[in-house]
């Protein structure tokens, strides 16, 4: 038995110790990092810790309180890291509208979290960016206005929604009750009665399941435990929302394909009914322009 002890605590020691190597091997590279970092032109900021950079002077809850405070003593435009990430930060309105104004090309990109990479690819008009963003957002721009968006159209879809919503609510006689979800259903007609040219019923599963995984996956993207996992990606098997967020947005992609698969089916070129239906017309034509090209 000494013999046993006497080997368990030796490879103890040798656990502690290679550990202990590897925490400052880290700490050297990162603080070499952010060293040469500082030595670089870049906007002045807090000193940063090495790995974590400056979340521990941030309030994670409220960043933007911390942000205008350090604007105050590094001016409008400083530097912070969140992790390993150095982000820069635009405080003010005056900074804000120069860079977008003046600076467009540079500051009109967005970049995406990699949780929303992943995801999408690239692809889309929220997360996309350079000549894909700019294809997808002017047919977007386009056909939303011509479906009703910023027009009286939307305003009559709005309040034809508004009857369906009084509805709902007499159905409570008075009652006291939560205005959240019927609420956030009468929203979501009324883009879907845009998106895909038809509205549904507050009570179809089909819709309620969508409107549900959606709202969810929005909590689950500001939830601190999937922004530790943009920050640090190594660690990603350890977070169960990001698994939770790729199965729901798995699902949702299977139920808009076959809301698709259906509008294609009854798809009329010459009568849209939404959104959904113009970009079916658009890929059409494009494939019909690609035939007479190879010809």
């Amino acid at each position: 038995m000494g013999v046993l002890e006497l080997f368990l605590q030796s490879s103890t020691s040798i656990s502690l110790l290679g550990g202990l190597v590897v925490l400052l091997f880290v700490y050297l590279i990162s603080s070499s990092s952010f060293s040469s970092k500082e030595d670089s032109k870049e906007p002045p900021g807090p000193k940063p810790f090495p790995l974590i950079g400056n979340l521990l002077q941030l309030n994670l809850k409220r960043p933007y309180n911390t942000l205008l405070k350090l604007s105050k003593t590094y001016g409008s435009v400083f530097t912070v890291y969140l992790g390993p990430q150095k982000v820069v930060v635009l405080a003010g309105y005056k900074t804000v509208k120069e860079a977008l104004v003046n600076y467009a090309d540079e500051f009109g990109e967005r970049d995406p979290m990699l949780i929303m990479q992943e995801s999408n690819q690239g692809h889309g008009v929220l997360w996309s960016n350079g000549d894909s963003w700019k294809e997808m957002r002017r047919f977007a721009l386009t056909n939303l206005r011509d479906f009703g968006m910023g027009k009286k159209a939307s305003e009559d879809k709005i309040i034809e929604e508004c009857e369906h919503l009084i509805e709902v609510f007499k159905t409570f006689k008075g009652e006291a009750f939560d205005t959240t979800q019927p609420i956030n259903y009468a929203v979501s007609n009324i883009i879907c009665s845009i998106v895909y040219g038809s509205r549904f019923e507050y009570d179809d599963p089909e819709f309620t399941s969508l409107v549900d995984r959606t709202n969810r996956n929005i909590q689950l993207l500001g939830s601190p435990s999937v922004q530790v996992y943009n920050l640090f990606p190594w660690i990603g098997k350890l977070i169960a929302k990001r698994k939770e967020f790729e199965t729901s947005t798995a699902a949702n992609k299977k139920q808009n394909l076959q809301l698709f698969s259906r509008l294609k089916e009854t798809l009329n070129p010459q009568m849209c009914r939404g959104f959904v239906d113009a970009f079916l017309v658009r890929k059409q034509n494009l494939e019909v322009w690609k035939l007479i090209i190879s010809y």
